[in-house]
């Protein structure tokens, strides 16, 4: 007798499970679509929702299958169910081939929505980047236009501020723009400048200066510091230093030139004087070993002149001859004099002394003499100047050539001599000036006027000696001589001394 297990258990197993497997995959399709619906752009929650619609119809496909399985088999009717079967197999089958086709596209999907998502990321940073922009727009260009303008404002103002000529021009020489100073230095306003009308080489002193600097710069973009003469409207000249670049230099084509010039005028003038003061010193120390010798014969010449007259009488012309010996001996050692004081070689003794009564102590030598001759004495005396060191005597020698100096100068016309003096605090100096209303001095002999033995006076009427005496003993009180002439309009000479140690209290 065969022994077989109770078959109602597995029924009831299968039928139930059929028909849960049923409610449970609609229960994920119902949930997978409200995930679905908070965020419809989602694929994950796409590609689960139709994972379950699939699993759903396998599950239905399946569920179904069994439990008419377990009817009919039930009710007898097993031939039904053997042709049912391939049916049932078939639509299991297709369901789990859609399950794994969806699976399949999603997974090309997901790989494709990554690559979405990060697009949309960079879209969204870029989106972001653009609102930001937007939204400080105006404050980026407020900021740009002010750093702009604060460059602009710097350069501008060097431009502006600077004491030396900057100067655009173009290829042509044509002036483009100009500073202030440039302005000035050439005599011209920046208006004419700025008409395009104004061309650089018209300024040039010798048009061959400006054809060499054109040359120049064609051939290597570029002119060094170089020296240069200048001259204004007026073909006043001037000395300048001048360098030069040009813009975008090809091959020796440029769109402009920039230049800047240095007025050398006052150095040139200061290495002149610097020369001159050399060549002084070094004719002192020759006129000195001069004087020496000359001194000691002259002085024999003077003595046995004057033993020669004693004995002869008045009248005679061996008297006569005696007396033009002396003369011209005396006039030989005052002239020897003059060369040792010019050589420094006498002893300066200095003490305290008010400028205001050493002048006034020279004019009352004076004052009686140029009554006579018809010139006319001003007197401007600043009385806050204070007491200075000097040697009277030698500043009242200085005065006194150049109180005689201006006499002559005016000559026989009437006219008039001014002294006036002033204290710089500032400067802690004395200015003392001399001007008188005489012919002048010639401009070519301006320069001259403090070499020795140089003089623009008849034979017999000077020795040349009077200024560069003067010239010395300026310098030994470390101030300096400043003449300023024109050619029949007078001439003012200016002694500038030094004020040595503390200003006095309430001065």
């Amino acid at each position: 007798m065969t022994m077989s297990l109770p078959l109602f258990p597995i029924w009831i197993v299968d039928l139930a499970g059929s028909a849960l497997m049923i409610v449970f995959s609609f229960m994920c399709v119902v949930l997978a679509g409200r995930l679905k619906d908070q965020d419809r752009n989602n694929v994950v929650w796409t590609y689960l929702l139709w994972l379950s619609y699939a699993l759903a119809a396998f599950a239905v496909s399946r569920s179904v299958g069994h439990i008419l399985k377990r009817i009919l088999l039930g009710a007898g009717l097993g031939s039904a169910w053997e042709s049912l079967k391939p049916f049932s197999g078939a639509v299991n089958s297709i369901t789990f081939m859609v399950v794994a086709s969806i699976t399949l596209f999603f997974e090309r999907s997901w790989k494709i929505y990554q690559e979405i998502l990060g697009d949309r990321q960079a879209l969204v940073e870029a989106h972001e980047k653009v609102l930001f922009v937007n939204r400080n727009l105006e404050g980026l260009i407020a900021e740009r236009t002010r750093e702009l303008a604060l460059s602009e404002r710097k350069y501008r103002r060097i431009f502006e501020v600077s004491r030396d000529m900057i100067m655009l021009v173009s290829p042509q020489g044509r002036i483009l723009d100009l500073n202030p100073a440039g302005a000035e230095m050439l005599g011209v306003s920046i208006e004419d400048t700025l008409s395009g009308k104004v061309f650089l080489k018209d300024f040039f002193h010798s048009p061959a200066d400006w054809d060499r600097l054109e040359n120049e710069l064609i051939a290597r973009g570029y002119v060094p510091d170089t020296e240069l003469l200048f001259r204004k409207p007026d073909h006043s000249a001037f000395s300048v230093l001048l360098s030069c670049a040009t813009e975008n230099y090809a091959e020796g084509r440029f769109d402009a030139i920039h230049l800047l010039v240095k007025d050398i005028s006052q150095r040139k003038t200061m290495e002149q004087q610097l020369l001159q003061a050399d060549k002084l010193a070094s004719v002192g120390q020759l006129a000195a070993g001069i004087a020496h010798e000359i001194n000691n014969p002259l002085s024999v010449i003077l003595g046995y002149t004057q033993l020669l007259l004693r004995n002869e009488p008045q009248g005679t012309q061996r008297y006569e001859d005696y007396r033009i010996v002396e003369k011209h001996a005396r006039t030989c050692k005052r002239i020897v004099g003059d060369l040792l004081s010019f050589a420094r070689s006498t002893k300066t003794t200095k003490g305290e002394a008010n400028v205001n009564v050493v002048i006034e102590e020279t004019l009352n030598v004076l004052r009686h003499h140029f009554e006579l001759d018809g010139i006319g004495i001003e007197q401007e005396f600043d009385p806050s100047v204070p007491t200075l060191s000097m040697d009277r005597e030698k500043i009242k020698q200085v005065l006194m050539n150049l109180l005689m100096n201006a006499k002559q100068a005016i000559g026989k016309n009437k006219g008039k001599i001014r002294l006036a003096t002033r204290y710089d605090r500032e400067g802690r100096a004395v200015s003392i000036q001399v001007t008188d209303d005489g012919c002048g001095i010639a401009p070519q002999s301006l320069p001259r006027i403090f070499d020795p033995f140089f003089t623009t006076k008849g034979t017999g009427e000077g020795t040349g000696l009077g200024l560069s005496v003067s010239y010395g003993i300026v310098q030994d009180h470390g101030g300096e001589i400043r003449v300023e002439s024109e050619p029949a309009c007078g001439a003012t000479f200016t002694l500038i001394l030094p004020v040595a140690g503390k200003e006095p209290d309430g001065a």
